[in-house]
């Protein structure tokens, strides 16, 4: 009787461990947390390895608007007057991204001017050139016949001016500002979620010099910055709650936020040719279909350029050039109220929510200029311009950070110096052509000049460069651009001469696109679809710029349930 009582509590025991085993399985089956191990990261016990349980979703930066991804056609254009033939159209795809819902402003510029004063001064010796390097051209609003200097001198720092885009600055420049700007949203994403303490705040020491945040180092090793004095100062991931001990300043809050975290923003940079037209067109308020049929030309609908709507019927939706010796219309009846650039934000947006997206200011985009789009490029996130690197890793296996104190400056054509890069950023170095082995992708590092320029593409195919130096020959080229003197004197300045012998264009490697058109255009450039091109070393009074970052995950905060987290399906009720 006793081993029969005890048999039927070991069989109810076993039943009950079942049920709730089964329990368990299928709780688990229906949950995203398990992984294929069997083991839920959603259990501390487990160790909680996992992070992306707290992940919310990426969240729009500040100042930025999302464009959702889609097909259009790239290049199309209503008028052709110039004949130049590089506006061929070509069905392309392109990728969800963030993109600035206006033109980065004399203000926002200042701010990065300030900073870069105060954290490299230059009047230390090794940081006299990182400030200078990145001030605008102010003497872009100059011109032999035409009377503007109160413009050079107040323009860019004038409160009257401090909304208005930003202007003489270079495609180098641009490219720079868009990488302090990633170290910044980072920086105080890190601060807010209390992560790295206040680096600005109470009697610290200042952040000059050693003492400043970079993104890539961070995610590298965070004890190479702030001179190696980071630490660490509890463990855990703490949340926004006020710590009741503050570390000392450049101290880390936790272990250090990784990329599968998902806390820090993606980097920021200069949209391509393919983004910046596909956001500017903002097909979105019209179906393919009526796209003819409504003339499209505009970054708004339709094929006109002045208001239709009852109110402000009439009125200019951009600022351009209206005819010769005509840049606003009569006093008191102005058609776009602006004579030269206006501020952002002062016309209506286009269906994306993107300002001045035809006309105030023409803008860089990320992409080298070239005069067609090769029917065999990808039709993906098309992009000229790849070069491809890697961390630089020393004979310790350890990253590479870019000294500070001896520094490496480069001489650019016009002579003007600036830093290869900035102290505390990590070094990159090209791949190699065992980096690339086997691969069906790429075979090489420099790929700006790809089936469009470069030796493969010309009638010397089947030689390498090796052969050319050891005849002494100078390269092939396509483009019989100028060829600009490579001396370079103690002072790190370049020779003045110019290139004299007949050439035919100035297409080159350094010829970057330029897109929209802008406060001294006339209305033909204001169509999206238009380009031209400028030196990335060169400034101009109507060339401005935006920044643009990546979308990760779904291409729209609207996405569908998925199929298997919906009410209906084979495995639910």
């Amino acid at each position: 009787m006793k081993n029969l009582v005890g048999r039927s509590k070991l069989l109810l025991a076993v039943v009950l461990a079942a049920s709730l085993f089964s329990c368990k399985s299928k709780e688990n089956s229906g949950n995203n947390s398990t992984s294929l191990t069997g083991w839920t990261t959603k259990d501390k016990q487990n160790g909680g390895f996992s992070t992306h349980k707290n992940y919310k979703g990426q969240e729009t930066p500040p100042g930025m608007v999302l464009i959702e991804g889609g097909t259009f056609t790239m290049g199309s254009v209503q008028d052709d007057v110039m004949f130049d033939w590089n506006t061929t159209p070509v069905q392309q795809q392109v990728r969800s991204f963030y993109m600035d819902e206006a033109e980065v402003t004399n203000a926002e510029y200042l701010f990065y001017l300030e900073w870069l004063e105060i954290v490299f001064p230059p009047s230390e010796e090794n940081y006299k050139h990182i400030y200078k390097s990145a001030l605008p051209d102010t003497l872009v609003w100059r011109h032999v016949l035409g009377f503007n200097e109160l413009l050079t001198e107040n323009y860019l720092r004038h409160p009257s001016y401090a909304d208005y885009p930003v202007v003489g600055v270079s495609w180098i420049q641009a490219n720079q500002y868009c990488k302090w700007r990633t170290d910044r949203v980072n920086e105080k994403i890190l601060m807010d979620k209390g992560l790295l303490d206040d680096l600005y705040g109470g009697d610290s020491m200042k952040v000059q010099g050693k003492n400043h945040f970079v993104t890539e180092t961070y995610l590298a090793n965070p004890k190479m910055l702030f001179d190696g004095d980071s630490t660490i100062y509890k463990k855990g991931l703490p949340s926004n709650k006020k710590l009741k001990k503050r570390p000392a300043k450049g101290s880390f809050v936790g272990r250090h936020a990784k990329v599968s975290d998902g806390v820090l923003s993606t980097s920021f940079r200069l949209p391509t040719e393919a983004e910046w037209e596909y956001a500017a067109k903002s097909l979105v308020e019209s179906r393919e279909y009526n796209i003819v049929k409504e003339r499209k030309k505009f970054a708004w609908g339709g094929k006109y350029t002045r208001n239709k709507n009852r109110r402000g019927h009439g009125d200019q939706l951009a600022n351009f050039k209206q005819y010769k010796g005509d840049y606003s219309g009569r006093a008191e009846w102005s058609s776009d109220e602006a004579d030269i650039t206006q501020r952002v934000k002062f016309y209506p947006p286009n269906a994306f929510g993107l300002y001045d997206m035809s006309g105030n200011v023409a803008e860089w985009v990320a992409d080298v200029y070239r005069p067609i789009i090769d029917g065999e490029a990808s039709d993906f996130n098309y992009f000229r311009g790849n070069i491809f690197t890697k961390k630089e890793i020393d004979d310790e296996g350890k990253v590479v950070m870019v000294d500070y104190e001896n520094m490496e400056y480069d001489t650019l054509d016009n002579g003007k110096i600036v830093a290869k890069d900035i102290p505390g950023a990590l070094k990159y170095v090209p791949v190699t052509k065992d980096d690339a082995y086997m691969r069906n992708n790429y075979e090489k590092s420099y790929n700006v000049d790809v089936e469009d320029g470069d030796l493969a593409s010309t009638k010397h195919y089947d030689k390498t460069e090796e052969d050319f130096k050891g005849e002494g020959k100078a390269m092939p080229r396509m483009y019989n651009h100028p060829i600009i003197p490579s001396e370079v004197d103690e002072e790190g300045q370049r020779s003045h001469v110019y290139d004299k012998e007949k050439r035919n264009t100035l297409i080159s490697d350094q010829s970057r696109v330029i897109k929209g058109g802008s406060w001294k255009d006339r209305e033909y450039w204001l169509d999206p679809g238009q380009r031209r091109f400028l030196p990335e070393y060169m400034a101009d009074n109507y060339i401005g710029f935006r920044c643009a970052t990546d979308r990760l995950g779904p291409m729209s905060k609207t996405s569908k349930t998925p199929y298997h987290q919906g009410t209906k399906g084979p495995n639910k009720k």
